[in-house]
């Protein structure tokens, strides 16, 4: 086995410490990747603290990775030494059942195997993720940086960045469509970039008066305070699509009625208890539709990955050395953070 050393939670209620573990040496279709730079989700404070409950302590977070790669096996074709290589949220899946041959990993049948805190086939153990010197990846599930970017900025694209993309791309969102995004954090950010990328009038919705210079800058061609009736209700029934980035439960009603007929309402936000059961007359009368999404496949990764190459996007960051993650979290709690943590893992060297 390959020892390195992390920062890991040995329960919901102790702060993240250094921590020894073994990565499994590289098979013939491995990729070991030294990491640079791991991005600090929310989902991460989530599973630490075991507020989704199922977390198995020892846990060592991180699914937004930057690396380069130390060491490959003698049937990778895709990858090579030196390489800038990102790992997200997953690291196997079955390959065999409808969504992984469609190229949607994320819904595989068996259940993908994530990136930390999950069954690992390969060791029988659990998944520890890139709050750690080096990972050990299967080459299918290793994804190419473009060279022109920031890699630190390039770290939260691998969750943020998917997962604001992915729903983004799948309902059509272009320049004939106007778009709403709810809430202005790691998610928002990357949300009002796409939004604007892609051509589309966007407009965010912010319960912070104070984060409308910032959000203009960003990509919104209009800021809403939600709280404020008067401003939402201007938008009645004209939206095509709304993403809702907020990951606290809250009262979809008065987002569904900015809604188009036959338009949509799309969660990405994953909060710890449930949203309170929306209306179903402001659905039924404009065929109005709340769905959700979850990061994206392996391929269509990639194609955000070389989409935000082509067009400049990277996330914004604030980096800090490893030893500062417990700080982060309290931080991220009091939204002070603009947009997104990153760990520099030379602070680990």
């Amino acid at each position: 086995m390959n020892r390195t050393i992390g920062y890991a939670a040995q329960s919901a209620t102790t702060p993240l410490e250094s921590f020894s573990f073994d990565r499994r040496e590289p098979g013939s279709r491995d990729v070991e990747i030294e990491i640079l730079y791991c991005g600090v989700c929310h989902s991460d404070l989530h599973t630490a603290r075991n507020e989704w409950m199922g977390t198995v302590y020892p846990v060592v977070p991180g699914h937004e990775i930057v690396g380069r790669v130390s060491r490959v096996g003698i049937d990778v074709t895709r990858i090579a030494i030196g390489d800038v290589a990102g790992v997200g949220c997953m690291v196997d899946s079955c390959g065999t059942c409808p969504d992984c041959l469609e190229g949607l990993e994320q819904y595989c049948q068996s259940g993908a195997t994530l990136t930390y805190n999950s069954p690992d086939t390969h060791t029988g153990t659990m998944t520890y993720g890139g709050y750690s010197r080096r990972i050990v990846v299967d080459e299918q599930f290793v994804l190419r940086v473009p060279n022109t970017l920031s890699l630190p900025g390039v770290a939260p694209l691998l969750c943020a960045g998917i997962t604001t993309y992915s729903p983004l791309r799948h309902w059509g969102v272009d320049s004939a469509k106007k778009v709403g995004i709810v809430g202005l954090g790691g998610l928002g950010h990357m949300g009002l970039k796409f939004g604007r990328a892609f051509g589309a009038h966007v407009v965010l919705f912010t319960t912070s008066p104070g984060k409308a210079a910032d959000a203009r800058k960003l990509g919104a061609d209009d800021v809403v305070v939600s709280t404020n009736r008067a401003e939402v209700k201007r938008h009645a029934g004209s939206f095509d699509f709304i993403l809702d980035t907020v990951s606290a439960p809250h009262d979809l009603d008065a987002l569904t009625a900015l809604l188009k007929r036959d338009a949509t309402l799309c969660l990405v936000g994953a909060p710890a208890f449930p949203h309170p059961s929306p209306a179903a007359f402001n659905l039924i009368l404009r065929r109005r539709q709340i769905a959700g999404s979850l990061i994206g496949g392996i391929r269509e990764t990639q194609e955000m990955l070389n989409f935000c190459g082509e067009h400049g996007i990277t996330s914004d960051i604030e980096l800090i050395p490893m030893q500062d993650i417990n700080v982060a979290y309290e931080r991220m709690l009091k939204r002070d953070v603009k947009y997104r943590f990153v760990i520099d893992l030379a602070s680990l060297r």
